[in-house]
């Protein structure tokens, strides 16, 4: 995993429930509470979207949920900010293409 567990400022992480998520058919781990670009990230998972033209990989850009290259399918809905979106138990995230197509 990829977390800051004891930052210099902010000092060392704090205990938090643990919650699963699939990922792309990858069942992970996340703390509950925080928002699913970081759980992606704590489990090293940096592309969350691709582009059509190019097929471009995207991650967090703005992390303030301004821009959408964060935008991921979360549980069948295309687009969800995952920035500004908490994980919950069960949530079924994958990596979306463009603008993504609802299922």
């Amino acid at each position: 995993m990829n977390r800051i567990v004891d930052h210099p400022i902010l000092g060392p992480l704090a205990d938090a429930e643990v919650v699963h998520i699939i990922v792309d058919g990858v069942a992970l781990t996340a703390r509950k509470g925080e928002m699913i670009a970081a759980a992606l990230i704590a489990n090293g998972k940096n592309t969350f979207r691709r582009t059509v033209k190019r097929d471009e990989p995207r991650g967090i850009y703005c992390g303030i949920g301004r821009c959408t290259d964060c935008v991921m399918t979360v549980n069948g809905i295309p687009n969800v900010r995952t920035c500004v979106t908490e994980v919950a138990e069960g949530m079924v995230i994958e990596t979306q293409l463009g603008s993504g197509e609802w299922q």
